[in-house]
Formats: C-alpha cells, sequence, structure tokens
C-alpha cells in the first residue's frame, strides 16, 4: 500500500511556546514551564487549569524532595488537578507509629535518619500519548504505558500497561484500546517520533485512522 499524505504538510506547531491555544490562558506547554532538573517532559505534552497552570511544579508534583526523578513523554494531554504523588510522602510504617517525629525539630531532628533512609520506589514514568482524566493522581514510583489512558479520579498505584484503559481507587485495567497484535504494531511504528513535518503531513491518519493506515503513513527508512 502506498502511504497518501492527509494533506499539505503546512507549518507545524510549535513546542516551545508556554500557551498553545491564543486566549485560552489555563493551557500550557509543559516542556517550556518546568526548571526543575528532576522533571522531564516531552514535545507537545500540555497541561490545562482555570486557576494558574503555571504553578504546575509545586501545585502538581508534590512531596518532590529528590533524588527521584518525574518523567513525561510527549504528546500527553493532563486534565485539571492532576497530582503526581512522589517519594517524599512516604512515612515509615514498620514501627509502631507512622508520624514523622525529626521534622518537628528540637532533638527529635537528632532522629532524621529515620526519615531519610526509607526506600523509595524509583522514578515516576509516564510514556508517550498518554491522557490523564480531571483530578486523577499518580503514585511515587508508577510507570505508566504508551497510549495509555487514566480515567477520571483514578488513584493509580501500579504500573500501566500500554494501551490500557484504568479507573477507579486503586486504579484497575477497564480494557485495552487495541488488541494485542495491533499495541506491537503501534510501538513499533512509534508514531511520537517521527519528524514533526512527517506528522504534519499525515496528522489525520494519526488522530483518526486504522493500524494499517498509520503504518501506510509512516516514514519510510
Amino acid at each position: 500500500m502506498t502511504a497518501v499524505p492527509d494533506g499539505p504538510a503546512g507549518v507545524p506547531a510549535d513546542p516551545t511556546v508556554l500557551h498553545p491555544m491564543p486566549g485560552q490562558p489555563r493551557v500550557v506547554l509543559l516542556k517550556p514551564l518546568v526548571t526543575s532538573p528532576l522533571i522531564e517532559v516531552g514535545d507537545f505534552t500540555y497541561y490545562d487549569d482555570p486557576d494558574d497552570p503555571t504553578a504546575f511544579e509545586t501545585r502538581n508534583v508534590l512531596y518532590h524532595y529528590g533524588p527521584e526523578r518525574l518523567v513525561i513523554g510527549k504528546f500527553c494531554a493532563l486534565g485539571e488537578g492532576v497530582r503526581f504523588l512522589m517519594n517524599g510522602a512516604n512515612h515509615r510504617m514498620d514501627g509502631p507509629s507512622t508520624f514523622p517525629f525529626p521534622i518537628m525539630g528540637g532533638s527529635w531532628s537528632e532522629h532524621f535518619d529515620l526519615i531519610t533512609g526509607l526506600p523509595g520506589r524509583g522514578d515516576t514514568v509516564v510514556g508517550n500519548d498518554v491522557w490523564f482524566g480531571h483530578r486523577s493522581m499518580v503514585m511515587a514510583g508508577v510507570r505508566i504505558g504508551h497510549g495509555a489512558v487514566i480515567a477520571a479520579g483514578s488513584v493509580v498505584v501500579d504500573d500501566v500497561p500500554d494501551y490500557a484503559i484504568v479507573g477507579g481507587n486503586p486504579a484497575r485495567v477497564i480494557r485495552h484500546r487495541y488488541d494485542a497484535a495491533d499495541i506491537a504494531r503501534l510501538l513499533d511504528l512509534a508514531w511520537w517520533d517521527w519528524p514533526v513535518d512527517h506528522l504534519t503531513a499525515h496528522l489525520r491518519t494519526v488522530m483518526s485512522g486504522t493500524v494499517d493506515a498509520l503504518e501506510a503513513a509512516a516514514p519510510k527508512p
């Protein structure tokens, strides 16, 4: 099958613009926004919030005392109130009390090793093309696969497979968007890594085409 472009390539969008939608200050691209060396975000991933989307690093990435990283891929859509709880939110549970006494100061602070020595779950990693619904929450150390959908209000405590739709508290797999064979094909095609000019020329296929059509539109080696 010969790939036919969806139309003129035109001018691709600019991934460095903070507010990509004119007149909509509630939408920000995260890559040009974030400053923390512990947060990495791919091109065109956006956050939507009517209050202050530019405060994403402090309002939406919580308890990020390091050194674990938050990595979010390209073309992800984050609805209002999405939260990432990092490893700093953990409390000890191996003794009678979970209370973090050392942070209260005084001589209690001499026991700070009881907090800093807590085991972490590692980096929180989100794949490409992931859609996060309104006020969903991701716990520390979770890995979310490419093409996944996180339903509104979900609390994600475990890893999410590629192209899975999850929901609930704790979030569970509701269904997969494609069967295993097509998921393997989609991962191999990795449209999010296509040159932006080629992606622009085949945008309609990427948004509404079949896996066969996407395969036909893929850049040729």
